[in-house]
């Protein structure tokens, strides 16, 4: 019989705790620009010892310090100012690598002076064009009276996206603008009536169909044509010319009409482009007369700058008597004290980070896409000295400003394809070279995807054929039969 007893142990044992400090800067980590931005902009609404740094700070690159501080006596320190100096001074600089603003290097604090460029002219510059909102308004004006109906309809402009379409069911559009159903069928007749023609109209069809309309050539057989979009998409003209009851004459002659329409009845006015990936690091190289290779650098221009105000401490502490108001102050102090170094850490590990990306596909940025390594989290995190996890945060939502676009961190990350002999192939490296294959096949000899396996395992790409398929409908490429019938078509 067991007989439980009471005793006191000694024992040792290791456990991990997540401080509230360290759990905040692991999100701070994994936060994007803009989210950083707003999360810095709370604290300082929180933290009376915090204020935004509106001085000019010096750029940080692979080889420096977040902070820009290093010794100026240092052989280092000499190579890396001289390479600074040279790159801000755009001595090797070239067409190719990217350069944020470098359109608008010509006009300065009041404009460009120079009126060569046609968008500069003056008589460009009389009136500014008009918006598509501003343009459609002045037409609901004149064509309503009502003051009710011009609100509906104004409204109602407003809920038309970049292409002109009223995407919004007429039901839940009465609900939410607190009318019948029948006016806004009646307000939505009389804007569908507006220029540019086609406006307002629910989908593609619809749309060639006002303008069709408007030109007189909106018959029976086209009709039945615009009911049947996707066979023109398809480019199954057979079927077509049976469906809508011409020959291919006919035929041929209606698809010109529809060709000379607009299908996007708002794309020529002016829309505000919003660039929803704004580059967390700038990447460009280097001269070989510096060595060659990558430049890689935060964008200081996403990055949030805070400064603790001493003055402002210093006068507050001296004038400090009570307890609670003291401890108030060295909260606060230590708060912003772990802030900037938090914010120092993030930019560190993330430059850190794009520079062992960056050196680990030197040949996609040299060559192209198709000459992208494989590489994984681990990978990267082995390069850096960090854990996987920490990698993985510091590449969500971090963007790279490089000479072949904007690319976010985790881009560069792909599974490898390990043929036969042993060597590894990137995933997104096949996919293009699938792409560059199919783009380059002769239109009488269409690539199956079987003869597309059998030319990537001459180049010792070992792929199944339902590999190569998966692949091919990512890229939205269609079968061997349907490439056919489309350049059959065309031709």
């Amino acid at each position: 019989m067991n007989k439980m007893s009471q005793g006191l142990h000694i024992g040792q044992s290791q456990t991990l705790t997540m401080t509230p400090q360290l759990q905040q800067a692991i999100k701070l980590l994994q936060l994007s620009n803009i989210e950083l931005a707003e999360y810095v902009e709370s604290e300082i609404e929180k933290n009376p010892l915090l204020e935004k740094d509106e001085r000019d700070q010096g750029q940080d690159t692979a080889d420096g310090g977040a902070d820009g501080r290093e010794d100026q006596g240092s052989e280092e320190a000499k190579a890396r100012d001289e390479i600074a100096e040279a790159f801000d001074s755009g001595n090797f600089s070239d067409g190719s690598d990217f350069d944020p603003g470098a359109s608008m290097a010509s006009i300065g604090s009041g404009g460009s002076l120079k009126f060569e460029d046609p968008e500069e002219s003056f008589e460009n510059r009389m009136e500014a064009p008009k918006t598509l909102r501003e343009h459609l308004s002045d037409q609901l004006h004149m064509a309503c009276e009502d003051p009710r109906d011009r609100m509906i309809g104004a409204l109602l402009i407003d809920r038309i996206d970049e292409a002109g379409y009223m995407r919004d069911d007429h039901t839940d559009l009465a609900d939410r603008l607190g009318c019948s159903l029948e006016r806004v069928e009646r307000l939505l007749s009389v804007l569908k009536g507006f220029d540019p023609t086609g406006v307002f109209a629910a989908n593609l069809p619809e749309c060639l169909a006002l303008q069709l309309e408007e030109r007189g050539q909106l018959d029976a057989p086209m009709k039945r044509l615009l009911e049947h979009l996707e066979l023109l998409g398809n480019r199954d003209f057979t079927a077509l010319s049976d469906i809508c009851g011409v020959n291919e004459t006919y035929l041929s002659d209606m698809i010109a009409e529809i060709k000379a329409l607009n299908p996007k009845p708002a794309a020529d006015f002016d829309h505000l482009v919003v660039q929803t990936a704004i580059p967390d690091i700038l990447m460009k190289r280097l001269p070989k007369t510096l060595g060659g290779g990558w430049r890689v650098e935060l964008n200081h221009e996403t990055l949030p700058k805070v400064l603790i105000n001493q003055d402002y401490y210093t006068q507050v502490a001296g004038s400090a008597v009570q307890k609670k108001d003291k401890d108030y102050l060295t909260s606060q102090i230590n708060s912003a004290n772990w802030l900037i170094k938090a914010l120092d850490q993030r930019a560190q590990t993330i430059l850190k980070t794009a520079a062992s990306i960056v050196e680990q596909q030197d040949a996609f940025f040299n060559y192209g896409i198709e000459f992208l390594k494989p590489l994984t989290l681990k990978d990267i995190a082995e390069e850096i000295g960090m854990h996987e996890s920490t990698v993985s945060r510091v590449t969500t939502n971090k963007y790279i400003g490089t000479p072949r676009g904007i690319f976010e961190l985790k881009y560069f990350f792909s599974t490898a394809l390990v043929s036969a002999d042993g060597t590894a192939h990137s995933a997104e490296s096949v996919k293009a070279r699938i792409k560059s294959l199919i783009d380059a096949e002769d239109p009488k000899k269409i690539l199956s995807d079987d003869r597309i396996v059998s030319i990537l395992k001459d180049e010792g790409i070992d792929l199944a054929r339902r590999t190569v398929a998966k692949y091919r409908e990512s890229l939205h490429i269609g079968s061997s039969v349907q490439r056919r019938k489309a350049k059959k078509n065309l031709a």
